[in-house]
């Protein structure tokens, strides 16, 4: 697939879902929460977040039903949590709440399925339990360690730079493709240890995880898994490559060869590594850096105050992060019968784990549907999760973000908004497909 082929297919990507679906659970997007029965509230639909609503149906949630119960969806029947505290109580408390694919995974419409086909079932570590999980993650942790992160930031800069010394003046573009994506690649093919020329294909295959289903994408389901045995395909290049080479291990790929936990992987748990890395690394901080654009030009006087300090950059990262909410939510599947906010949740329940609306929980962040720049604990967020699945590349995530900030303020008096939005129709990522923005000369 050539570059221009691929930005065809990004710009196209998310933005039909699946025709049937929709019309069998149709839905106005715009319409009033507080006008639906709270029993037929249905705050995953992927109308909500594509017309950026959702934020609304989980303000009534955290208000009337912090733990809720939706018996009919497209997804099955699931509990919604809301508020700052119980997410955090689901997500640290791995013992009861389960994340192991066979029994549901990570994300809303997961299925159970002890025995699943190889061919279609793609395990990973962050989709594992203890001890497996544990073990997995380790193999790549050094590759966020502070000290390598500490390598990595005069290439994020030189790269930011370049990047944004070739952006038009005066002209509308989208902030989207010509900056975050393209940054979020190059650090991508990066860490992967893979061709720079190839980082385009990833990009593509990390959006491909998300339309599987989508038929305005892949025919089918199938068409769209044997897409992603194309990406095994690739990288069992790598990998052959790298255990020919035999040097310590400084790229991800290299590491799970080395790693003792993951070098036997069966193909499709190695496919599965290579995606979930390929897919964490680039979704939460292409659309952090498109989200913090956005979030300056919706509140000028916190722009004005940055130009004015440059400084405040530190803090203001960690507020686009809990802005945003790139993830909008994880999933889990209760292992036993427990009670979570007066609710009694029975064993194989799916529990969805709404960060984007815990971001905005008024009981533990003080005015958090304010975006504020220097705020006093901006850490405070559940953006990166918490528990054993904590996100691995946080850190890295963030000094992309601030190192772009920093080069961006010597640069441009301003990026300013000219036009709106298209965000991406997913309650698992919470994503802008475009961003068109003009930098005056």
């Amino acid at each position: 697939m050539s570059e221009a082929d691929t930005e065809i297919a990004q710009r196209e990507l998310y933005r039909r879902s699946n025709a049937e679906m929709l019309a069998e659970w149709a839905m106005d997007p715009l319409v009033d929460p507080y006008s639906v029965p709270l029993a037929d509230m249905n705050p995953g639909h992927p109308l909500l977040f594509e017309a950026n609503t959702a934020l609304s149906w989980f303000e009534r949630l955290r208000a009337e039903a912090p733990v809720h119960y939706c018996a009919n969806s497209q997804f099955g029947p699931y509990w919604s949590v809301t508020r700052f505290n119980d997410i955090m109580q689901v997500d640290s408390s791995h013992q009861i709440f389960s994340s192991d694919s066979r029994r549901g995974g990570i994300q809303l419409g997961g299925r159970a399925d002890p025995n699943p086909d190889p061919m279609f079932h793609l395990p990973m570590f962050i989709m594992e339990d203890q001890p497996k999980h544990d073990l997995q993650r380790k193999v790549v942790a050094p590759m966020f360690t502070p000290r390598h992160l500490s390598d990595l930031e005069g290439l994020i800069r030189q790269r930011a730079g370049e990047i944004l010394d070739a952006l038009p003046r005066n002209e509308t573009f989208n902030w989207v493709r010509h900056v975050s994506v393209e940054l979020t690649g190059q650090m991508l093919a990066t860490i992967l240890g893979v061709p720079q020329e190839d980082r385009h294909k990833l990009i593509y295959w990390s959006d491909a995880t998300q339309n599987i289903g989508n038929p305005e994408f892949f025919a089918t389901p199938e068409e769209g898994f044997k897409e992603l045995w194309n990406c095994w395909a690739y990288f069992d290049g790598i990998w052959k490559e790298r255990q020919q080479r035999n040097a310590p291990a400084d790229d991800l790929i290299s590491m799970l060869v080395q790693g003792e936990a993951t070098r036997d992987m069966p193909p499709n748990e190695y496919l599965g590594n290579v995606l979930l890395l390929i897919v964490g690394g680039n979704d939460t901080t292409r659309n952090s850096i498109s989200g913090g654009v956005l979030a300056l030009n919706q509140h000028p006087e916190q722009y004005d105050r940055l130009r004015a300090n440059p400084g405040l950059v530190a803090t203001m990262v960690p507020e686009i992060i809990r802005w945003q909410s790139p993830v909008a939510h994880m999933a889990r599947t209760a292992l036993v019968d427990t009670e979570l906010g007066g609710a009694s949740i029975r064993a194989g329940d799916k529990v969805v784990m709404w960060y984007a609306s815990g971001n905005r929980d008024a009981s533990e962040i003080e005015s958090p549907d304010q975006f504020i720049i220097d705020r006093a604990n901006p850490r405070k967020h559940l953006s990166f999760g918490f528990g054993i699945h904590r996100c691995l590349g946080n850190r890295l995530g963030e000094m992309q973000l601030r190192v772009l900030w920093e080069e961006i303020l010597k640069r441009f008096p301003k990026i300013e908004l000219a036009g709106d939005p298209v965000y991406l129709r997913s309650n698992f990522i919470r994503g802008i497909l475009e961003l068109p923005v003009r930098i005056p000369a």
